[in-house]
């Protein structure tokens, strides 16, 4: 019996006959007998590659061959315009088996949930922070809900794991779970994740049901056509677009929302067919451009990330990256749009418009040729999720017992490394404060809990994983573009000084709440171009860069004028060294030593070295600055003081003003939410690697 042939006859009847497919895809069809064994399931395939239908035909034909009723099944996105574009597959297969699909998330209107409520589907597409209201919800009988729920399907699961939302999603899917009286099957949909095997355990939680990722067989889809060129400018990027690939469609992505309409300006008095779509436009705008776009030929849609996720858009002739993608991982995300058709195979061209670029780009696209992927890293010590769960558990029970409620969540991976004592030490403190109160062991939300936290302002508590840990840097009202969260966590004296656009920025004011920043032009004297700051990037991608820059490797993906622009920038870092890190004298008599340690693993030799030395010593993704004060035999001396020290306790030094920015930060004692952070900043293989090469010193 082949695994289509186990798939309920109804199914196969429509899949043959309603839906005219000749056969499933060999990976579709590989994936059936473990989910119809209820595994609980990683499935690797690439973007717009048919997961969605992987995992839901054989979860749907468990639900007819085991006759589910009620709501039995949820799908679960990042983003609501995924959930949007999902709806209407969904209820097209739901129907044609008679059953139901139903949509829930922010904008869905109060009569369409109040229908799900007195007309529960057997399957509801929704969002986590969607899920949590309905637990909470006083008009919502949660219990009654989630009775009969036997599957989670998490689409895009990549988005969620490596940060707070994939605790919250975790955490939500304990509650339900516990709510429904049985362990729910739990498969999770990605195109590109380095640790699946990782991920697949942390997916899973508490369950002790068996558990595996699915590769998708070789296919020779491996193979992919991948070019950098260097424009140098986002004009010249503009006419080279609009004179290559005529009569194609076109996916440009772009790194801020200025540059997307800037470049789709450019694109238009060219002539090009162009739209455009970012997280700034409504969601109406974006969804006529979509839609206008998915129904062309010859043209362009210029778009930020929000087109990384799997929305469809159609068959794609051709994606195109201006500048650098920050991971290998949205690098795949974004070239798994093209090659979906028979024939033709996966591409993207590069276009570099800054020096910059260009090396990180040849970076990436090395480290891609290596089959590297970045390893989805959940937040360390995540309690600041735990005091925002054990409020919601108070709303959701109306009181619940201080000796039981974290039994609810204790299956979530990131809560189980919290010592019990920094647990009890939460709940005093959030006692102490009058978030909480107590009454006979059971526990309540208290005077401020309620004030800022409670059913009047539940939205402030439901919504706080939705932004996400970058920051908007803003000129006057000019978007200059993104940096991590990371780059503003350290402790820093003095003026930040940022990279974006090609020149410097001192950030004058750090808005935390609304996660932006506010930046003029300088000149930043000293400072070299090569900061890194902005990136905020990882070790692998730095050691990547150094790579490129300290060989003559001339790769087939370069152009022309790529090549001969490398080998000019190779010149300038004629010193550096593939082996060595390296001290150098540089201009203003300031001693810099270059790790290209990333940012995390340099924050902590700066916190490190600014003690060893007694001074302030600056960072960014490749390089520390020492005082002029210091000579180089100060700054040998300082670094072999390092190589001392234990790794596991190098801490980095944390801004006070990130600690107040962290939502419940208010729940927290202080020494609880800095050690969260540091724990977030350390990056202890990289500072070994680091510090067991050789420091060679030159003057420049």
């Amino acid at each position: 019996m082949s695994n289509f042939d186990r798939l309920h006859p109804a199914l196969q009847h429509h899949i043959v006959n309603s839906l005219s497919w000749r056969e499933l895809r060999p990976f579709q069809e590989a994936v059936i007998s473990p989910i119809l064994d209820g595994q609980h399931l990683i499935v690797l395939a690439p973007t717009a590659g048919g997961k969605t239908e992987a995992a839901f035909f054989p979860v749907v034909s468990r639900m007819l061959t085991e006759g589910w009723t009620g709501l039995s099944v949820l799908y679960l996105c990042p983003i609501k315009a995924l959930l949007n574009n999902l709806d209407v597959r969904l209820q097209r297969y739901s129907t044609l088996l008679g059953r139901r699909s139903a949509l829930w998330h922010g904008d869905v209107k109060p009569t369409a949930r109040k229908k799900i409520l007195r007309e529960p589907p057997d399957s509801l597409l929704t969002t986590p922070e969607s899920l949590e209201v309905m637990l909470d919800s006083p008009s919502v009988d949660s219990r009654s809900l989630f009775a009969e729920l036997q599957v989670v399907i998490v689409d895009e699961i990549h988005a969620f794991a490596g940060d707070d939302r994939g605790w919250h999603l975790l955490s939500v899917l304990e509650r339900i779970s516990k709510l429904a009286g049985r362990e729910l099957q739990r498969i999770g949909l990605s195109a590109t994740v380095g640790n699946p095997e990782t991920l697949s355990g942390w997916l899973a939680g508490s369950c002790k049901g068996p558990r595996d990722v699915f590769f998708p067989p070789s296919s020779g889809g491996g193979q992919a056509d991948v070019q950098l060129d260097f424009v140098g400018s986002l004009q010249n990027a503009a006419l080279v677009i609009s004179r290559l690939h005529r009569g194609e469609k076109r996916l440009v992505f772009v790194d801020s929302r200025s540059r997307a309409e800037q470049l789709a300006a450019e694109l238009r008095n060219l002539q090009v067919t162009t739209f455009v779509t970012h997280s700034s436009l409504s969601q109406d705008q974006r969804h006529q451009a979509e839609e206008a776009f998915a129904s062309r030929d010859d043209c362009v849609i210029v778009a930020t990330s929000v087109l990384e996720l799997g929305i469809d858009v159609g068959n794609l002739d051709r994606v195109i990256q201006i500048d650098s993608p920050p991971t290998v991982s949205s690098f795949l995300q974004r070239m798994g749009r093209t090659g979906r058709r028979s024939g033709t195979m996966r591409n993207c061209l590069f276009l570099a418009t800054k020096d910059e670029t260009l090396v990180q780009a040849s970076a990436l696209i090395n480290l891609w040729g290596e089959d590297y992927v970045e390893p989805i890293e959940p937040p360390a010590m995540p309690i600041h999720v735990l005091a925002q769960q054990l409020m919601a558990l108070t709303l959701q029970e109306g009181g619940i017992g201080r000796a039981e409620w974290f039994s609810w969540l204790k299956g979530v991976p990131g809560f189980q490394t919290i010592p019990p004592e920094n647990v009890e030490y939460l709940v005093s403190s959030m006692l102490e404060r009058e978030i909480l109160w107590e009454d006979a062991g059971i526990l309540a939300m208290g005077k401020e809990g309620e004030s800022t936290y409670g059913r009047r302002n539940f939205l402030e508590l439901f919504s706080v994983f939705m932004s996400p840990p970058i920051f908007s840097i803003l000129h006057g009202r000019q978007e200059i573009g993104y940096v991590d969260i990371m780059t503003f966590l350290g402790k820093h004296e003095g003026p930040r000084i940022l990279l974006l656009g090609g020149r410097a920025w001192k950030v004058n004011h750090i808005d935390w709440r609304r996660r932006m920043a506010y930046v003029e032009p300088t000149d930043a004297t000293g400072r070299s171009r090569w900061m890194g700051e902005g990136q905020g990037l990882g070790f692998r991608m730095a050691q990547a860069i150094k790579h490129v820059l300290a060989t003559d490797n001339t790769e087939d993906y370069l152009s022309r004028r790529a090549a001969e622009r490398i080998g000019e920038i190779r010149q300038e870092f004629a010193w550096v060294d593939p082996d060595s890190t390296i001290a150098i004298l540089a201009g203003a008599g300031e001693v810099e030593w270059w790790t290209y340690g990333g940012f995390r693993a340099n924050a902590t030799f700066s916190h490190a070295l600014s003690l060893a030395t007694n001074s302030k010593v600056k960072h960014d993704s490749f390089k520390l600055t020492f005082e002029p004060s210091l000579k180089q035999q100060d700054v040998e001396r300082a670094i072999e003081a390092i190589r001392q020290l234990d790794v596991a306790e190098m801490r980095p030094v944390v801004d006070d003003a990130a600690i107040d920015s962290l939502k419940f930060s208010e729940c927290l004692p202080a020494e609880l939410a800095i050690e969260m952070v540091q724990c977030r900043l350390q990056e202890p293989e990289a500072i070994r690697q680091v510090l067991k090469r050789q420091v060679r010193s030159i003057v420049k």
